[in-house]
């Protein structure tokens, strides 16, 4: 018999459940009992405490972002701090990104939402992350701070998530080069 799951180990296979439920079937054909069933739970369990199909995907979402936070690189230089990370993005993260992106489109349109209202920075530890490669850049004198907006701290993994979604593929690496070299570092320079 298997043991009994409670609290966060609860909740962790509750969100799991349904973060597979939006990769395998988009949001369109996302239900509770989908993921009851994926979870091999009850709907009572699932229900007390998601009252519905939204307020879940907002918590599977906030937690996937959370699970996904990847380890900020220190090589000594922006360039290939942006770079390293950039190729992990690439690596590992496409999964991520297409799912955020198409498979929860019926999603945004149903509740007027956006990807970035889903993507709060402040609730996925991901502005303080990249914020660090930054602050590094300026204090090593690479950067000019004042050229700094986070529009153009985002540029560099924007394009990045635009190839995937024109591709459906890891980006090659000439590509990545190639946003850094020359769109992203003379903006910053």
């Amino acid at each position: 018999m298997a043991e009994r799951r409670r609290g966060a180990a609860l909740e962790k296979a509750l969100l799991d459940a349904a973060w597979a439920e939006l990769a395998d079937h988009g949001y369109a054909r996302f239900t509770m009992d989908a993921v009851v069933k994926r979870a091999g739970t009850s709907p009572p369990v699932l229900y007390r405490r998601w009252p519905d199909r939204d307020e879940l995907v907002r918590a599977t979402i906030a937690h996937t972002l959370r699970e996904n936070v990847l380890d900020v690189p220190d090589t000594g230089s922006l360039r290939e701090d942006v770079l390293t990370l950039m190729r992990e993005i690439s690596a590992t993260r496409l999964q991520l990104v297409t799912v955020m992106s198409v498979n929860l489109a019926s999603y945004y349109q149903e509740t007027g939402t956006s990807p970035g209202d889903l993507f709060d920075p402040s609730t996925t530890g991901r502005k303080e992350a990249v914020d660090v490669l930054f602050d590094r850049a300026v204090d090593r004198g690479e950067i000019n701070p004042e050229r700094l907006t986070e529009r153009i701290k985002s540029l560099p993994f924007d394009l990045l998530r635009h190839e995937f979604l024109t591709t459906f593929a890891p980006v090659p690496d000439h590509v990545l080069e190639e946003i850094i070299d020359t769109i992203f570092l003379p903006l910053v320079r």
